[in-house]
């Protein structure tokens, strides 16, 4: 059971690919309520207040992950969005909404981990999960993109100055965190492991 809470959390998983569903739906089920969704439309219908974590894939037919997740943020529903995906990632993460990115294939540990990290991060303060938002962002793009291209990019630059910007705002409540860095510290990330 999650150590988050008393009942369990639940998790919406929506994926295009039925086999994929079914894995993390194994992997899973110990521990959370699960729901499965197996495209776009099916990911908004299962959707409500009581979906703690979304594990989206972005590249579904009809409705995309990218306009689940739009559409997510715009109904004002507070779950944590995690893409889980076959699409590397490139700077055009940096102003999507999700609270973090997984490239597939993820890894049972992988996975649970990264669910973990965003009930944890639930509990904190808006400023603290956009920093832990912002955090995901840069550890993905620096583990999946050359130096290079990210160097010169305005993008990554003011990614890079919002985390400073949040972690100076935060320092009071970061310092309670016993191990923030451990937890938190995807821009050391190392590529998930294969299924």
């Amino acid at each position: 059971m999650s150590q988050h809470s008393e009942s369990q959390s639940t998790v919406l998983i929506a994926d295009d690919e039925p086999d994929v569903v079914s894995v993390y739906a194994a992997r899973l089920d110990d521990d959370y309520e699960v729901r499965e969704a197996y495209n776009g439309r099916e990911a908004l219908d299962a959707l409500d207040a009581s979906v703690d974590v979304l594990l989206l894939d972005r590249r579904m037919p009809g409705i995309t992950g990218d306009e689940v997740l739009e559409s997510v943020r715009e109904d004002g529903y507070d779950c944590r969005v995690i893409m889980v995906t076959a699409i590397d990632p490139d700077l055009d993460i940096v102003d999507m909404p999700f609270d973090d990115y997984l490239c597939k294939p993820v890894s049972k540990d992988t996975l649970l981990d990264a669910i973990e990290k965003q009930l944890t991060a639930s509990e904190y303060s808006k400023t603290l999960r956009e920093l832990f938002r912002a955090t995901a962002k840069l550890g993905v793009l620096r583990a999946e993109k050359p130096p290079a291209d990210l160097e010169d990019a305005a993008e990554f630059q003011r990614l890079e100055a919002r985390v400073e910007s949040l972690r100076a705002e935060q320092t009071e409540l970061l310092a309670e965190l016993d191990d923030f860095e451990a937890a938190f510290n995807a821009i050391d990330r190392v590529p998930h492991e294969s299924l």
